[in-house]
């Protein structure tokens, strides 16, 4: 079964590096032939939060929160492709998520974490998951790391090393497996 994905990469800083792990997972899952929509925090500059996108009166809220709102109510499950910043969940990724929130319900997220050093990111996952559950997106156990970033990818995405390919599968398997099961739950009806 198809599914459509959206996926949220939260880093603007001038000299990304997460940019090529989120390319290299919109890539497999494109070539296992589901769609997936890149929502980029540096391509929409979402102000600090004042306002939830659910509190703007119809046609009041800015016409990019209208597009993200459409694609997240559209998407089966969310990647969520996060940097850490001390240890912690970088600022515009958060800001982001917390913008929107009957969007995100019922609909798995699988964590994307890197970082420059030898831990991947992880850290900032495991704050991710206890937000993404509050949200309504609980994470899938399984999460993809990627330590020292810089070197991992070429610029498009690629992996320098094969193995990062054969990392991935188990943890997009799951990813799969949960947004099937969640889109076939909804189906079904929803528990309020």
């Amino acid at each position: 079964m198809a599914l459509d994905f959206a996926m949220l990469y939260g880093s603007v800083r001038e000299d990304r590096q997460g940019i090529k792990a989120a390319l290299f997972i919109k890539a497999e899952l494109e070539a296992r032939g589901h769609m997936v929509t890149l929502i980029d925090a540096q391509e929409h500059p979402f102000p600090l939060l004042d306002r939830m996108y659910k509190e703007f009166e119809p046609g009041e809220a800015p016409d990019f929160m209208d597009r993200i709102a459409e694609m997240l109510k559209r998407a089966d499950g969310f990647v969520i492709v996060s940097g850490e910043y001390n240890h912690g969940i970088p600022p515009a990724l958060k800001n982001m998520l917390d913008h929107y929130l009957e969007e995100w319900f019922f609909r798995p997220s699988g964590i994307v974490s890197y970082s420059a050093g030898v831990f991947g990111g992880v850290r900032a996952a495991m704050q991710l998951r206890m937000t993404l559950a509050e949200l309504g997106m609980p994470s899938i156990p399984s999460l993809f790391p990627v330590p020292r970033v810089q070197q991992a990818f070429e610029k498009d995405g690629t992996p320098v090393e094969e193995r990062t390919r054969a990392f991935a599968q188990k943890f997009l398997d799951e990813l799969v497996w949960y947004a099937e099961a969640l889109k076939a739950g909804r189906e079904k009806g929803l528990p309020y």
